[in-house]
């Protein structure tokens, strides 16, 4: 697929004002509202792998709602003391898997949360776990549409709540330093770890490669693939419907989150991705951490020739780099 989006140049400019709400800010402080009552934690409970230089837990925590979101909770055997820590956030329609299936960054030294997607992880991997008692609203089949009419209805409302409180969880677990604590992922991912650096505000570090939900509105004039040409599907379906769609999809807007943020931050973008297209990305990075008292520190790297895959290894092979100056490693 050859370059669609916007050229290099003028990509490294694009700073588009977000579709942003008036209560965007309520909205959110609204839904994150006090601590889950009785602590993060529900259960934590060791597992044989097989990995005799892994150590792994079966870890549930409380989400949304105080829902049970299930997690991956590995950290390296024979290190005892507090581990800065990465809490992962799986693709679209994958679940947390098997855990000995992502082991990159314990191998480097951290202690790592992976956590399950709710109500997915029939499309990819080795499925998931944790199932969305909240599914029933208007809506069609796929995640990306599930509750589309109104933004307290949609299923990223309740994703976005587990992937912060995922970071609570992780700074309760043994062994954790809750002071180095990463938000790493990668296309929804990446989505969501951008939303948890705008909605937490003392991250050691945010990790984004191919996000999603970013320059929506661009993204759905500009693609019909993946989760946006779910949205367009079903509004192609249901006429008439895009000013509560999009109303819906502007509290999920990742600028958004991004202007808010003030982490450390790192983006990956293939220039030829056509999920998700690569002006979201920057538009994100061009605004990160505008509303921040301090510009923080932040990169990005492109691939001219990739697409959704972005730089691949050679780009885990950046992040681990930069992440073990910024955040340091055991």
């Amino acid at each position: 697929m050859p370059a669609f989006d916007l050229p290099p140049t003028e990509l490294t400019r694009h700073r588009p004002l977000p579709d942003e709400p008036d209560d965007f800010d309520a909205f959110w402080r609204d839904t994150l509202a006090g601590p889950p009552p009785g602590g993060p934690l529900l259960s934590a409970h060791p597992v044989e792998t097989g990995l005799r230089l892994t150590r792994t837990w079966d870890v549930t925590f409380r989400g949304f709602a105080g829902d049970p979101v299930r997690a991956w909770f590995s950290r390296p055997a024979g290190l005892d003391g507090p581990l800065p820590a990465v809490v992962e956030y799986a693709g679209y329609g994958r679940g947390r898997g098997l855990p000995h299936e992502r082991l990159t960054w314990v191998a480097a030294g951290y202690a790592h949360l992976l956590m399950d997607n709710r109500g997915q992880g029939d499309q990819y991997g080795c499925g998931g776990d944790t199932p969305d008692p909240h599914a029933g609203a208007p809506g069609g089949p796929g995640p990306a549409v599930r509750g589309l009419l109104d933004p307290h209805d949609h299923h990223y409302r309740r994703l976005i709540t587990d992937a912060v409180r995922a970071v609570e969880a992780a700074r309760a677990l043994p062994g954790v330093d809750a002071g180095r604590v990463a938000a790493v992922g990668n296309s929804q991912g990446g989505g969501l770890a951008l939303a948890v650096a705008g909605l937490v505000p003392d991250l050691a570090a945010v990790l984004v490669s191919a996000p999603l939900l970013c320059g929506i509105r661009r993204a759905l004039d500009l693609t019909d693939a993946g989760p946006y040409g779910e949205i367009a599907a079903y509004l192609s379906v249901h006429r008439g419907a895009e000013s509560a769609a999009y109303r819906t999809l502007s509290y999920l807007e990742g600028v958004s989150f991004a202007r808010r943020a003030c982490a450390p931050a790192h983006f990956g973008v293939g220039l030829r991705d056509t999920v998700c297209p690569p002006s979201g990305a920057y538009a994100a990075f061009n605004r990160y951490g505008e509303r921040s008292d301090a510009e923080p520190r932040k990169e990005i790297h492109a691939y001219p020739f990739n697409g959704h895959e972005h730089g691949d290894a050679v780009h885990v092979r950046r992040q681990l780099a930069w992440l073990a100056e910024v955040a340091g490693a055991a």
